[in-house]
């Protein structure tokens, strides 16, 4: 159901059903994964979601190293350029899902959240329910072949996500002005990079959005744009070996020399060195 082309030295992995009745959910093994792993860098239109039973490792996710260990959890959203390292002593399973496979409302907007940490250590005291969730998942996507319309595994996937609670990398916030601005911020990072576009656009005084978003972040809007904006100027330098002209293109800026001092400024690097660094790690 993954169907993969090389991109340079990157693969890009389409999640592609066999057929139009097959789910919209599909796990592996860690076994599975080092069969068909070659240490390569990778990027999914699809979202996976790994739990560890037991063994080390490493999981690189958007260009930071996190480990791997008993009772952890691993979540790499679409896009996220990641890399599995030393993963030989690893067991568990990897469930890999298309953003609309959960079916409850929360899990979807868990799922659709750009903040979710990649890797996290399951509590104790959630881990057998967790675990459960999982094996019972393993049972219904072991039995698709039989009926490839069933429910099922969606379903079954909306229990483990609720289970494993992936946690957000920013302090969770029930701050409507903060959720609306970082939501406005993924729709239209590529076109828009200054704060107060944001600001008029979602009816806010520029303070109030500042004071909203330090709140939640410890940052000011404007860090929180560029930051965003970094990550996928580096995305598309590592995985689609793009030149910093068109990187600069598809990011909305004026000109190349424009874009190379803003990446030399949030980076301390220009994109060709940070680039070259990146195909040479």
């Amino acid at each position: 159901m993954v169907k993969t082309g090389l991109v340079a030295t990157i693969r890009h992995m389409t999640y592609q059903p066999v057929d139009r009745g097959a789910s919209s959910v599909e796990v592996m093994t860690f076994q599975r994964l080092r069969d068909i792993n070659d240490c390569g860098t990778q990027r999914a239109d699809f979202h996976v979601l790994a739990l560890v039973d037991e063994g080390d490792g490493k999981v690189t996710v958007d260009f930071v190293s996190h480990p791997l260990s008993a009772r952890t959890a691993v979540w790499i959203p679409p896009g996220a350029v990641h890399r599995w390292d030393d993963i030989t002593r690893v067991a568990g399973h990897l469930v890999l899902f298309v953003p609309t496979a959960p079916v409850t409302h929360r899990t979807r907007e868990l799922v659709a959240s750009p903040d979710l940490v990649a890797r996290w250590p399951v509590p104790a005291e959630a881990w057998p329910f967790a675990d459960a969730a999982r094996r019972h998942l393993v049972l219904e996507a072991a039995a698709l072949a039989e009926d490839p319309s069933t429910e099922l595994p969606a379903i079954l996937l909306s229990a483990l996500i609720t289970r494993v609670e992936p946690p957000h990398s920013e302090a969770r916030s029930a701050n409507p002005t903060f959720q609306l601005f970082r939501s406005s911020v993924e729709a239209h990072f590529r076109t828009h990079h200054d704060a107060g576009y944001y600001a008029a656009t979602l009816g806010f005084a520029p303070r109030t959005l500042t004071r909203a978003v330090q709140q939640v972040t410890g940052r000011t809007a404007k860090a929180y744009i560029v930051e965003r904006i970094v990550l996928e100027a580096k995305r598309l330098l590592a995985h689609e070996r793009v030149t910093a002209a068109r990187c600069a293109s598809e990011l909305g800026f004026p000109d190349p020399s424009n874009f190379s001092l803003f990446f030399l400024n949030a980076t301390g690097l220009r994109p060709g060195a940070w680039q070259a660094a990146t195909i040479l790690d």
